[in-house]
């Protein structure tokens, strides 16, 4: 056996890595997991780097700000492969919930238009937001979601923050909203001190949230390794989008050396089944969270130069070479070459209109036909990215 380490958050979306470890799809690759829990984000990177970690569960936009020179000099990291979409919340303290339901918003859980609207008629002066990193989905999310409903720039500050502190910055004021990955944001509502307003994708279908990221050296030296990792998690995913184990899922990654929490706090976030408030009042998000079905795991170059295009825009760099220097860090050629033998549905091309799916669509394949998942914007906005790839 071939022992690896893997650098991860508590969040519902480290079950891959969780899976391959306790179902066996790792050890079935000839590969024995070590898992290390980290508290914050920056912690996980540094590791990395540092190559105290072999691999990490990381946002996907962090490999991104690393290529774009906007974080610490750390060795070359590529994203391999998506480990999850969706599984994001925005939560609201409970005076703006009162304001809102004073408003007559009915928190359905699914308008993106219809709450920032909502969001915005009842926030006077400043809206101050929790994200976990300055280079993450949930900021992604939140800045286009909150600009498209009538939010300035101005009026809106962004507080970073580790997952497990969401609930806790609430509590004590120190942030009005949020954006997290579940159960983080289940248990700010189980607290009393929050409302679930949306979840990620009522705003973008399907927000690419966690990745593998390796470093280059690694992953371009131990293909051995590099291979039988992809394929356990890969398949670890395909077994979490069953529905029927969902259930199961929930109370392994419940256990004291994952989550540490009552495992329906996992399953809520694993079923969209959400209690959206103190009340208990329930709303169900389908799709809330999806590890493999509709090529979720492929690692678009359009995506990374969708991300790399917004984030060189906020730091004031060259859009078009941060949106080709990104793209070279999602690594579509590895996702082709490890995963091809383990019967992966592969698409044509490596970059594709991001944005112009409505709805789940057939599409050609490298081998017949595969179902690519809807990816629309709740505003209609679509992107093309600035060059093809041919890998």
């Amino acid at each position: 056996m071939k022992r690896l380490r893997l650098g991860y958050l508590p969040l519902i979306d480290a079950a891959p890595l969780v899976m391959a470890r306790e179902l066996g799809f790792a050890a079935e690759e000839g590969l024995a997991l070590e898992l290390q829990a980290f508290g914050a984000w920056a912690q996980v990177r540094d590791m990395l780097g540092a190559g105290l970690v072999d691999a990490a569960h990381m946002l996907v936009p962090m490999p991104l700000g690393q290529a774009l020179g906007l974080g610490p000099a750390l060795p070359a990291m590529d994203l391999v492969m998506f480990l999850s979409h969706g599984g994001q919340a925005i939560a609201v303290n409970r005076t703006l919930e009162a304001r809102l339901r004073d408003a007559g918003h009915d928190f359905a859980f699914r308008d993106a238009g219809a709450a920032g609207r909502a969001l915005r008629a009842v926030v006077a002066g400043r809206l101050r937001v929790g994200v976990p990193f300055p280079f993450s989905t949930q900021l992604e999310l939140t800045s286009l979601w909150l600009n498209a409903s009538g939010f300035a720039p101005a009026a809106v500050e962004l507080v970073t923050l580790p997952p497990p502190m969401m609930a806790d910055a609430m509590a004590s004021g120190e942030v009005d909203a949020f954006c997290v990955g579940e159960p983080w944001a289940s248990v700010a509502v189980e607290r009393g001190v929050a409302a679930l307003l949306l979840p990620g994708t009522a705003i973008w279908r399907a927000p690419p949230e966690k990745g593998l990221v390796l470093r280059r050296d690694f992953a371009e030296t131990r293909p051995d390794e590099t291979g039988a990792l992809m394929r356990a998690l890969w398949r670890a995913g395909r077994w979490l989008d069953a529905p029927e184990h969902r259930g199961t899922a929930a109370e392994i990654l419940s256990r004291a050396e994952y989550l540490d929490l009552p495992p329906v706090l996992a399953e809520r976030g694993l079923t969209g089944r959400m209690m959206i408030s103190a009340a208990g009042h329930m709303r169900a998000a389908p799709d809330f969270v999806a590890f493999h079905a509709g090529a979720a795991s492929f690692p678009w170059k359009s995506i990374a130069a969708l991300i790399a295009g917004r984030i060189a825009r906020r730091h004031g760099l060259a859009e078009t070479p941060a949106m080709l220097t990104a793209m070279r860090h999602f690594r579509t050629d590895l996702y082709r070459q490890h995963l091809r033998p383990a019967g992966a549905a592969l698409p044509g091309a490596s970059a594709r209109i991001e944005g112009a799916l409505a709805e789940d669509r057939v599409v050609p394949a490298e081998k017949g036909q595969m179902i690519l998942r809807a990816d629309g914007f709740f505003d209609g906005f679509t992107f093309e990215p600035p060059l093809p790839s041919r890998n």
